[in-house]
Protein backbone atom coordinates (compact mmCIF):
# COMPACT_ATOMS: atom_id res chain seq x y z
CA UNK A 1 0.00 0.00 0.00
CA UNK A 2 1.11 3.70 -0.83
CA UNK A 3 0.51 6.40 1.48
CA UNK A 4 2.70 9.67 1.47
CA UNK A 5 2.31 12.50 3.83
CA UNK A 6 4.07 15.38 3.73
CA UNK A 7 3.65 18.49 6.50
CA UNK A 8 4.09 21.82 5.18
CA UNK A 9 3.06 24.60 8.04
CA UNK A 10 2.43 27.85 6.31
CA UNK A 11 1.87 30.74 8.70
CA UNK A 12 2.27 29.87 12.50
CA UNK A 13 3.01 32.32 15.76
CA UNK A 14 4.38 30.03 18.12
CA UNK A 15 5.44 26.66 18.17
CA UNK A 16 6.03 24.26 21.19
CA UNK A 17 7.59 20.93 20.87
CA UNK A 18 7.09 18.92 24.34
CA UNK A 19 9.96 16.35 26.06
CA UNK A 20 7.80 14.15 24.22
CA UNK A 21 8.52 15.12 20.62
CA UNK A 22 4.92 16.64 20.37
CA UNK A 23 4.79 19.82 17.97
CA UNK A 24 1.77 21.91 19.00
CA UNK A 25 1.09 24.91 16.89
CA UNK A 26 -0.37 28.25 18.02
CA UNK A 27 -2.32 30.70 15.74
CA UNK A 28 -2.04 30.03 12.08
CA UNK A 29 -2.66 27.58 9.44
CA UNK A 30 -1.52 24.21 9.10
CA UNK A 31 -1.37 22.28 5.54
CA UNK A 32 -0.72 18.52 5.32
CA UNK A 33 -0.51 16.98 1.66
CA UNK A 34 -1.64 13.31 1.45
CA UNK A 35 -1.72 10.89 -1.23
CA UNK A 36 -3.75 7.81 -1.38
CA UNK A 37 -2.82 4.70 -3.97
CA UNK A 38 -6.50 3.01 -5.01
CA UNK A 39 -7.29 0.77 -7.39
CA UNK A 40 -10.32 2.20 -9.17
CA UNK A 41 -10.46 4.66 -12.09
CA UNK A 42 -10.49 8.75 -10.97
CA UNK A 43 -13.49 8.62 -13.12
CA UNK A 44 -15.31 6.21 -10.52
CA UNK A 45 -13.57 7.38 -7.71
CA UNK A 46 -14.91 10.99 -8.58
CA UNK A 47 -18.01 10.19 -8.73
CA UNK A 48 -18.46 8.08 -6.07
CA UNK A 49 -16.70 10.40 -3.32
CA UNK A 50 -18.05 13.52 -4.83
CA UNK A 51 -21.11 12.93 -7.20
CA UNK A 52 -22.79 10.51 -5.03
CA UNK A 53 -21.79 10.65 -1.52
CA UNK A 54 -25.76 11.06 -0.44
CA UNK A 55 -26.40 7.47 -2.01
CA UNK A 56 -23.36 5.43 -1.87
CA UNK A 57 -21.40 6.26 1.78
CA UNK A 58 -24.33 5.00 4.04
CA UNK A 59 -24.74 1.93 1.27
CA UNK A 60 -20.78 1.06 1.85
CA UNK A 61 -20.13 2.31 4.91
CA UNK A 62 -23.22 2.04 7.42
CA UNK A 63 -21.59 1.11 10.41
CA UNK A 64 -20.28 4.76 10.05
CA UNK A 65 -22.53 6.75 8.11
CA UNK A 66 -26.39 6.70 9.07
CA UNK A 67 -27.30 9.48 5.99
CA UNK A 68 -25.47 12.27 3.74
CA UNK A 69 -27.77 14.72 2.13
CA UNK A 70 -27.81 17.90 0.46
CA UNK A 71 -29.61 20.85 2.71
CA UNK A 72 -28.78 23.33 0.76
CA UNK A 73 -27.94 24.04 -2.81
CA UNK A 74 -27.56 21.37 -5.93
CA UNK A 75 -24.36 19.82 -5.24
CA UNK A 76 -22.32 22.37 -7.15
CA UNK A 77 -20.11 25.04 -5.24
CA UNK A 78 -22.08 26.83 -2.25
CA UNK A 79 -24.10 23.39 -1.63
CA UNK A 80 -23.68 22.48 1.79
CA UNK A 81 -24.00 18.56 2.81
CA UNK A 82 -25.14 17.11 6.15
CA UNK A 83 -23.49 13.72 7.18
CA UNK A 84 -24.96 11.74 9.67
CA UNK A 85 -23.26 9.27 11.60
CA UNK A 86 -24.49 6.51 13.59
CA UNK A 87 -25.21 6.66 17.13
CA UNK A 88 -22.02 5.85 19.55
CA UNK A 89 -19.49 7.14 17.16
CA UNK A 90 -18.36 10.23 18.88
CA UNK A 91 -19.79 12.72 16.39
CA UNK A 92 -23.26 13.14 15.54
CA UNK A 93 -23.10 14.86 12.29
CA UNK A 94 -20.98 17.18 10.13
CA UNK A 95 -21.75 19.88 7.67
CA UNK A 96 -19.85 20.19 4.96
CA UNK A 97 -19.78 23.08 1.92
CA UNK A 98 -18.73 21.81 -1.42
CA UNK A 99 -16.30 25.01 -2.53
CA UNK A 100 -15.24 23.76 -6.39
CA UNK A 101 -16.15 20.64 -8.27
CA UNK A 102 -14.74 19.99 -11.65
CA UNK A 103 -15.90 17.03 -13.43
CA UNK A 104 -13.63 16.74 -16.40
CA UNK A 105 -10.17 17.35 -13.80
CA UNK A 106 -11.31 15.08 -11.47
CA UNK A 107 -11.03 17.91 -8.70
CA UNK A 108 -13.11 18.35 -5.43
CA UNK A 109 -13.05 20.76 -2.83
CA UNK A 110 -14.81 21.49 0.69
CA UNK A 111 -14.60 22.87 4.09
CA UNK A 112 -16.09 21.56 7.08
CA UNK A 113 -18.85 24.80 8.09
CA UNK A 114 -19.90 22.93 11.20
CA UNK A 115 -19.63 19.74 13.29
CA UNK A 116 -21.63 19.00 17.00
CA UNK A 117 -18.69 17.73 18.45
CA UNK A 118 -15.72 19.50 17.16
CA UNK A 119 -13.03 17.14 17.75
CA UNK A 120 -10.14 20.89 17.30
CA UNK A 121 -11.94 23.01 19.21
CA UNK A 122 -9.58 25.16 18.52
CA UNK A 123 -10.29 24.95 14.67
CA UNK A 124 -12.08 27.34 12.54
CA UNK A 125 -12.24 25.98 9.58
CA UNK A 126 -10.78 23.07 7.66
CA UNK A 127 -10.77 22.88 3.97
CA UNK A 128 -10.20 19.75 1.72
CA UNK A 129 -8.96 19.32 -1.36
CA UNK A 130 -8.71 16.47 -3.43
CA UNK A 131 -7.30 15.47 -6.59
CA UNK A 132 -7.72 12.06 -8.64
CA UNK A 133 -4.93 11.19 -10.63
CA UNK A 134 -4.70 8.10 -12.79
CA UNK A 135 -2.43 5.63 -12.89
CA UNK A 136 -0.56 3.35 -15.54
CA UNK A 137 -2.33 0.08 -14.18
CA UNK A 138 -6.02 2.08 -14.49
CA UNK A 139 -6.22 2.67 -10.73
CA UNK A 140 -5.77 6.62 -9.38
CA UNK A 141 -3.84 8.76 -6.40
CA UNK A 142 -6.04 10.56 -4.73
CA UNK A 143 -3.79 13.91 -3.92
CA UNK A 144 -5.33 15.66 -0.91
CA UNK A 145 -4.33 18.75 0.38
CA UNK A 146 -5.85 19.76 4.09
CA UNK A 147 -5.58 23.41 5.64
CA UNK A 148 -6.66 23.63 9.12
CA UNK A 149 -6.96 27.38 10.15
CA UNK A 150 -6.60 27.69 14.31
CA UNK A 151 -8.46 29.99 16.16
CA UNK A 152 -6.95 32.56 17.63
CA UNK A 153 -4.46 31.29 20.76
CA UNK A 154 -5.95 27.77 20.30
CA UNK A 155 -3.09 25.20 19.61
CA UNK A 156 -3.45 22.20 17.53
CA UNK A 157 -0.77 18.77 17.56
CA UNK A 158 -0.20 18.62 14.15
CA UNK A 159 1.59 15.02 14.57
CA UNK A 160 -2.31 13.28 15.84
CA UNK A 161 -3.91 15.56 12.65
CA UNK A 162 -1.37 13.63 10.59
CA UNK A 163 -1.64 10.50 12.04
CA UNK A 164 -5.44 9.96 12.90
CA UNK A 165 -7.10 12.38 9.86
CA UNK A 166 -4.33 10.59 7.71
CA UNK A 167 -5.83 7.30 8.44
CA UNK A 168 -8.90 7.83 8.63
CA UNK A 169 -9.04 8.87 5.28
CA UNK A 170 -6.89 6.26 3.74
CA UNK A 171 -9.19 3.57 5.39
CA UNK A 172 -12.60 5.31 3.82
CA UNK A 173 -10.61 5.58 0.48
CA UNK A 174 -9.67 1.42 1.02
CA UNK A 175 -13.70 0.76 1.54
CA UNK A 176 -14.56 2.31 -1.62
CA UNK A 177 -11.95 0.81 -3.52
CA UNK A 178 -13.16 -3.04 -1.82
CA UNK A 179 -16.65 -2.41 -2.30
CA UNK A 180 -15.87 -1.22 -6.22
CA UNK A 181 -13.24 -4.61 -6.71
CA UNK A 182 -16.60 -6.41 -5.23
CA UNK A 183 -19.20 -4.80 -7.34
CA UNK A 184 -17.31 -3.90 -11.04
CA UNK A 185 -20.42 -2.93 -12.10
CA UNK A 186 -21.65 -0.22 -9.74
Amino acid sequence: MYHKTILQPQIFYSLSIFSDHSIYITMGVITLENEFLVAVSPAKLFKAYCLDTDALMPKILPEYIKSSEIIEGNGGPGTVRKITFVEGKGLNYVKQKIEAIDEENFTYSFSVIEADVWKFAEVEKVIYENKFVPTPEGGSICKRTSTYHIKGDGEINKDKIKDVYGKKTEALFKVVEAYFLANPDA
